[in-house]
């Protein structure tokens, strides 16, 4: 599932590609993935692309913002006679724009959700409503000490809790714990403050290095311009059981399942 800086790089690529843009006409062929408003943003000017935890949402000047997620396999792309990209068997919803422009939404597993709300409600929207403060936003570290502090969950399910803390994903959880040196089983409050801080810190490194590398595209995601990202070729702890811990030498990355989902983790190193 692409995580925060995926869609983070989705965004920055919409925001310099989408913005002034006129939507034309909305083409839906999954009624699920957008059952309903579309006719209200057709005629509407892009005016601002936004992101909170892993939604986009996109802001036109007639008062009306859809919100995409992109869940598991969904991918927004832009097409444009400078990127000629083109629809494919997983194009589920096409938005027509001027300057001979299009927006794809593609997604194989047809999971991904696009909602179109009032702008002045974006932020009462159901899902949106739950979701955590974000790491590289409003999370501080007094917060993030107190989360902890208030769960007995282990500590990478408590990670990927949205409505605790928005946009971290199992990619940047295993790595920021791995990072940290903390064993992912491991009771959220029984962390001790200084071992809080540092992964605290950890988590911000790797959703910055998530950014600067693009996101990972170790399966389907690609960014606004349908290329890849490069992160998976940075991973510290994701994807790497039966490799030799890099960082000790002396034991092999384990995997195991935390929740139903894959975690990776060296023995020695992760206490």
């Amino acid at each position: 599932m692409p995580e925060l800086p995926e869609v983070e790089t989705i965004r920055t690529g919409l925001e310099k590609h989408l913005i002034g843009h006129r939507i034309l006409g909305v083409e839906v062929s999954v009624a699920k993935i957008f059952p309903q408003g579309k006719e209200k943003l057709v005629g509407g000017n892009v005016i601002s692309v936004r992101r909170l935890g892993k939604v986009l949402i996109v802001d036109l000047d007639n008062g009306f913002s859809f919100l995409v997620h992109l869940k598991l396999t969904g991918q927004v792309v832009f097409s444009s006679p400078g990127f000629p990209n083109q629809p494919n068997k997983f194009t589920h919803v096409v938005f027509s724009l001027d300057k001979g422009s299009k927006l794809f939404f593609n997604d194989s597993r047809k999971f991904g959700w696009i909602k179109v709300e009032k702008t002045t409600d974006v932020a009462k929207e159901a899902f949106v409503a739950k979701l955590g403060p974000e790491p590289l936003r409003d999370l501080t570290l007094e917060r993030f000490v107190k989360l902890l502090s208030a769960s007995r969950r282990p500590i990478k399910i408590l990670l990927l809790d949205q409505t605790k803390m928005s946009g971290v994903g199992n990619i940047y959880a295993n790595d920021a714990l791995w990072l940290a040196k903390i064993d992912p089983r491991r009771p959220a409050n029984g962390l001790a403050s200084k071992e809080a801080e540092t992964l605290f810190g950890a988590i911000l490194k790797v959703l910055k290095d998530g950014i600067k590398y693009q996101g990972a595209s170790d399966q389907w995601y690609v960014t606004a311009e349908g290329k890849k990202g490069s992160y998976q070729e940075h991973f510290l702890a994701y994807g790497t059981q039966g490799k030799l811990c890099v960082r000790c030498g002396k034991a092999k990355m384990q995997k195991f399942f935390l929740g139903g989902r894959g975690t990776y983790a060296c023995p020695v190193c992760q206490k």
